[in-house]
């Protein structure tokens, strides 16, 4: 048998280890962002057919304002942040 040393090349996609990235948004953060989205068009929807215009707009832009802030404030924590501990522990003994 003869050994082929002319092997086909293939283009390979090497970016699967970096998350989903959209419009600054990364990862599960853009499930955050469209949920706020959804619920800030929704209590817009309710509030203005309740209460008028007005209401329905403040609520809207009240909802978007605190979501992006939430969304911005965790997501300068990390991708996947985790609870931090603050203090010294000791640990005196440990019996099995």
């Amino acid at each position: 048998m003869s050994e082929m040393t002319d092997y086909p090349e293939y283009p390979v996609f090497k970016g699967l280890q970096r998350p989903l990235e959209f419009f600054g948004f990364r990862g599960r953060y853009i499930v955050w962002v469209a949920v706020t989205a959804g619920a800030s068009l929704l209590g817009f929807f309710i509030l203005y057919a309740v209460l008028g215009v007005l209401w329905g707009f403040v609520f809207a832009l009240t909802a978007l304002v605190v979501g992006s802030g939430f969304i911005f404030f965790y997501q300068q924590k990390g991708l996947y942040s985790k609870k931090v501990e603050i203090g010294v522990f000791v640990v005196r003994s440990v019996e099995c």
